[in-house]
């Protein structure tokens, strides 16, 4: 059924990028100092040069340092070094870099300095600030570096400043990732989300980056599931080496360090010595960016697919906004009639929040064009879902893709659905009473028939959530619609073969699914398929979880719906056999991405995870330990439905 088309722009760029550093000490721009790093220089009697020349004060105070250190001073130098980079940066950017990578050496050294673990208090304000100057002054000293060529991963590259020299290796901390996949790298703190309801934002040490990736000249077959332009989340956190006098911050010395670009999909900290250190990241910009960069494209691939669905094939497919990655387990989400991938954005964004889910699941999204009726759409499903298998796990050895979970919307969730049943011969005796080996028809059109009509359920599918699906069809397939559809709906050549049934006079009985004209006539109540898949077997391996959505009766829109959400009505959306079943507040085009939907789709998933003990998990864990997803969590249950958040218990059903 219809979810909408839209053109949101989810991401605007900031007039000045935002960084909360530069708020927090414009409260000091009276003394160019906090109290406690004034306090500091009056203790050495060097307040007399704070309105001077900042070289000469940071070199005096550096040697205050190397005589008598100690966190005070070191956070000292950090601010001050941060300060003189930004009232210098538009006129001397060199000596701005210099500024700002001392600032960086300066608070790192505060946060891990060895000799002052003792005395290190997280509670201080002090603490905090010296994580906000190493961010801040990592991001500056980013935006230069970028600015002239760096930022190339699998590069080291010297940098030069008006009194220091670095070496710099730019590595890539994650498994998933290959150094070619970043083309480039936007600043998070460049853009403000528009478009998303919720934004999720970690906080710890590191720059949240947006990297951009665009297709290779030479794809691999992994190319095929990723978008043409994907843009995802990066921190970039710099490691000071201590092996070469990074410590000793002198004119002339040669510092060593890496910037290590982690995915905050797969890391949530690094460990510095002893130190387990939570990493700054924000997963909703990066995916605000990428919906600008492909909204368009997303929304013409909607309304083309409804339409057109003879020219929008080669759009047919399983959709990655993530590299791969082992030992996680697939969520497929299917959109319905008139979508895209598009219509899942809210769901996908909250899910990601939740740490049990981002780092035992991967989020994936099917495609399809939505004018075909819905069983050819799930057997193309079918063939896509093994043929991604066989490309990722040829072996069959990853013990994650064997724990699927399909969500599906509207007309989606009758595709899903029909991923986790097997056919018999049910399907093949809508049509006619007589043997499929009689059919009369070409080699290549037979192979499709048989694809059509036989077919198992999918091993791989344990989970299946529908919603809003029209279990039964729905009113808004009715004369007026069907025939409308028939006249705007260009099908490809190799659907709706007439001939089909002219060249076996007297085989068809019904001759809906082999020459039904377009997926309006597909959802229609009178369509024989859904008592069929109604009634179907269920596999013992597979769970089902429903959600339906009613308009509130309040209103001219509610009087109108009738216990419906305004698409599809109660009595078809409900399902008996179930695991669960609730009923949400919503019309067709938002329950979706309404908040009880989400935290319904959460829990099914938290569920999901529970029911595969722990004893199992090391199967379908990634064999990469430097960079392994973590253990699944065993979660205690109140019901027969696992943990439910309060807001979904009273209108859970256990079944």
């Amino acid at each position: 059924m219809p979810a909408g088309c839209s053109t949101t722009e989810y991401v605007r760029v900031r007039h000045v990028p935002k960084d909360p550093l530069v708020q927090q000490l414009k409260s000091r721009t009276d003394n160019h100092a906090t109290d406690r790093t004034l306090q500091v220089l009056r203790q050495y009697d060097l307040t007399r040069e704070l309105r001077g020349n900042p070289t000469k004060l940071l070199a005096d105070l550096q040697t205050v340092v190397e005589n008598d250190p100690s966190a005070e001073k070191l956070y000292s130098v950090a601010e001050l070094s941060y300060r003189a980079g930004k009232h210098t940066e538009a006129r001397d950017p060199k000596a701005a870099l210099d500024f700002y990578g001392a600032s960086v050496a300066y608070s790192y050294l505060y946060l891990f300095d060895q000799r002052f673990a003792h005395l290190r208090n997280p509670y201080d304000p002090q603490f905090r600030g010296a994580c906000q100057l190493y961010n801040g002054a990592l991001e500056s000293t980013l935006r230069l570096v970028q600015r002239q060529g760096g930022l190339k991963p699998g590069h080291s590259q010297p940098i030069e400043t008006a009194t220091q020299n670095f070496d710099v290796s730019v590595v890539v901390r994650c498994a998933a990732w290959r150094d070619e996949d970043f083309t480039e790298f936007k600043f998070v703190s460049d853009y403000e989300v528009n478009g998303l309801s919720n934004e999720f934002h970690s906080y710890g040490l590191g720059v949240p980056l947006i990297a951009v990736r665009r297709r290779p000249a030479n794809p691999s077959a992994a190319d095929r599931y990723y978008p043409e332009n994907m843009a995802f989340a990066v921190t970039a956190f710099l490691r000071l080496l201590p092996d070469e006098n990074c410590d000793q911050w002198r004119p002339g010395n040669r510092h060593r360090a890496l910037l290590e670009l982690y995915d905050p999909m797969a890391t949530s900290d690094v460990v510095v010595g002893h130190q387990h250190v939570p990493l700054e990241s924000d997963l909703s910009t990066p995916l605000a960016y990428f919906l600008n960069l492909n909204n368009k494209e997303l929304s013409d691939l909607a309304t083309g697919g409804l339409l057109r669905p003879d020219r929008e094939q080669a759009a047919t497919g399983l959709y990655m906004l993530q590299p791969y990655q082992p030992g996680k387990i697939p969520v497929v989400m299917v959109h319905g009639l008139w979508s895209s991938p598009l219509t899942w954005t809210e769901m996908f964004n909250d899910l990601r929040s939740v740490p049990e889910i981002r780092d035992n699941y991967q989020i994936w999204f099917y495609m399809y064009p939505t004018g075909e009726p819905f069983w050819n759409s799930a057997t193309r499903m079918r063939q896509d879902l093994a043929r991604m298998r066989e490309t990722f796990d040829p072996e069959h050895r990853e013990g994650a893709l064997d724990h699927m979970v399909l969500v599906g919307h509207s007309m989606g969730g009758l595709i899903a659905k029909l991923q986790s049943i097997d056919s018999r011969d049910d399907f093949w005796r809508i049509e006619s009473d007589k043997p499929f080996d009689v059919v009369k028809v070409s080699y290549e059109e037979r192979q499709r028939l048989e694809h059509l009509f036989f077919f198992q359920a999918n091993r791989s599918v344990e989970r299946v959530v529908t919603i809003a699906t029209p279990h039964r069809g729905s009113s808004f397939a009715n004369d007026t619609t069907r025939y409308l559809a028939q006249k705007f709906i260009r099908l490809p050549g190799f659907l709706a073969k007439d001939e089909v049934v002219r060249e076996n006079p007297g085989l068809f009985r019904d001759t809906s699914l082999v020459s039904v004209k377009t997926s309006i006539d597909s959802l229609s109540p009178s369509s024989p398929i859904l008592p069929v898949m109604l009634n179907a077997e269920q596999p013992s391996w597979v769970r089902y979880h429903n959600i339906v959505g009613v308009v509130p009766n309040k209103g001219v829109l509610g009087f109108l719906a009738k216990n419906s959400d305004g698409v599809v009505a109660f009595d078809s959306a409900h399902l008996d056999k179930v695991s669960s079943e609730i009923v949400v507040s919503a019309d067709h085009s938002t329950v979706q991405r309404h908040p009880l939907t989400v935290l319904e789709v959460r829990r099914v998933l938290l569920e999901h995870l529970h029911s595969i003990q722990p004893a199992n998990a090391a199967a379908f864990r990634s064999s990469d330990t430097a960079f392994q997803a973590s253990p699944i969590s065993v979660f205690s249950t109140t019901t027969a439905t696992g943990t439910i958040p309060t807001e979904l218990r009273q209108n859970v059903v256990a079944r």
